[in-house]
């Protein structure tokens, strides 16, 4: 989990006040060429991205932003870093952003990647000096050798990446922005992007995060803001608004499941990849009996031999969607060893399952060492059932313990 320590007597370095954005919906060139010189006003229809967003981040402040596509997100990201300006509101930034957006949005691709860096740095608050300061360690950084002499219409899809990664975090900021992606490249260069992002986070920088990953984002933030059309809904400690969001999101996807059940939502990368998940330990039934059988959840993954072992994790879903229950190798204490191609295997087994009556999934995930960065991961991709030959309610069967107590005084 992680731990933020906020400066509080500072300004903040992030403030909106009353802070809304509006998109014109007109299609007609020429209407819109109108509404521009009458000054902008705009009567026609509108989709409205954000309304009346209050937000304070203090320094050193690490922030997770979730919510589902189209909540407005990104566009507040993109406010927040300049790109876009408010209708209505006040927007004040304090220090310096490293923004990873769209990488790499503003190469020009007929010049060289030595060029665009001097091209692009002043864009980043970098002077002159400071970007020739900097260009070496920026050029080892992306390791894309004598192509950095090139024009950058020849790069690969992967050097291109690296090398606007390179620069963005070469900056030192004061707040670092990561729209989704922790890692980026491939290989060992995604290892090094996400080290580097931590190291930014370890100094000191202000961290903004935007995830579908709720457990990723938890890990990292302590903070977390839920958005939702545009407004926020809950914004507090990263677990309690996991908790909330989590929640509403079993309400949608209850009355959603009329509709049939979606495929799995499958993450992989050049870092590993899963190949197969499958249970195993079920009664002759083919469910599996609560309390009697052991539920054996067998990964095998293929991951990138060049990066540090990565380790697992599992989460266990109702017939809602609600997490019930979750392991974690890193928490457990226990450290994964791979074959030397890279593929890795493990089992988890959940002895005399505790687990009540009901139809059950689990995702699985492949993580860095340190449980953050998702590798590879499948959600609710596997399905169970477990049966029960008793009346206990509920989920799971909880450890207890019953006494008599010898007089109405005694409690324990």
């Amino acid at each position: 989990m992680a731990h933020d320590t906020p400066i509080a007597d500072d300004p903040p370095l992030i403030e909106l006040e009353g802070v809304s954005k509006s998109y014109s919906l007109e299609h007609r060139p020429w209407r819109r060429l109108w509404q521009q010189l009458a000054g902008g006003l705009d009567t026609g229809p509108q989709h409205h991205a954000l309304h009346d967003v209050n937000l304070q981040v203090r320094r050193g402040e690490s922030v997770g932003i979730i919510g589902r596509n189209g909540a407005g997100k990104s566009t507040l990201l993109q406010l927040i870093c300049g790109v876009l300006q408010p209708t209505q509101g006040t927007r004040r930034v304090r220090g310096r952003i490293a923004a990873l957006l769209e990488l790499g949005a503003g190469f020009n691709p007929e010049l060289t990647g030595r060029e665009n860096v001097r091209l692009n740095g002043p864009l980043l608050g970098m002077t002159a000096a400071q970007i020739e300061q900097r260009l070496p360690g920026i050029v080892e950084f992306a390791g894309i050798g004598e192509f950095i002499d090139q024009p950058v219409r020849s790069y690969s899809s992967g050097m291109f990446v690296r090398l606007a990664f390179s620069m963005a975090t070469s900056v030192e900021p004061d707040i670092l922005v990561i729209d989704e992606a922790l890692s980026v490249g491939d290989g060992v260069f995604a290892r090094k992007s996400f080290e580097r992002i931590m190291a930014l986070k370890e100094q000191g920088a202000t961290i903004l995060f935007c995830s579908h990953s709720l457990f990723q984002m938890e890990s990292l933030c302590s903070r977390a803001i839920w958005i939702h059309d545009g407004r926020i809904q809950y914004d507090g400690r990263s677990h309690q608004t996991v908790v909330e969001y989590s929640e509403w999101l079993s309400r949608m996807e209850a009355q959603s499941a009329e509709a049939g059940n979606a495929p799995p939502v499958r993450v992989d990368s050049v870092a590993a990849t899963l190949i197969d998940v499958r249970v195993s330990g079920q009664g002759p039934d083919g469910s599996w009996r609560s309390g009697i059988d052991t539920l054996a959840i067998a990964l095998h993954a293929r991951t990138d031999p060049g990066i540090p072992d990565p380790t697992l994790g599992f989460l266990i879903h109702s017939g809602d969607g609600r997490v019930v229950s979750s392991a974690g190798a890193w928490m457990d204490g226990v450290a994964l060893s791979r074959e030397a191609s890279g593929d890795l295997r493990a089992v988890l087994r959940f002895p005399r399952l505790p687990l009540f009556k009901g139809r059950y999934t689990i995702s699985a995930y492949v993580l860095c060492e340190r449980g953050i960065n998702i590798y590879s991961g499948a959600e609710q991709l596997v399905g169970f059932d477990v049966s029960q030959h008793d009346l206990h309610q509920g989920v799971a069967a909880l450890p207890h313990e019953w006494s008599q107590a010898p007089d109405a005084s005694a409690g324990t």
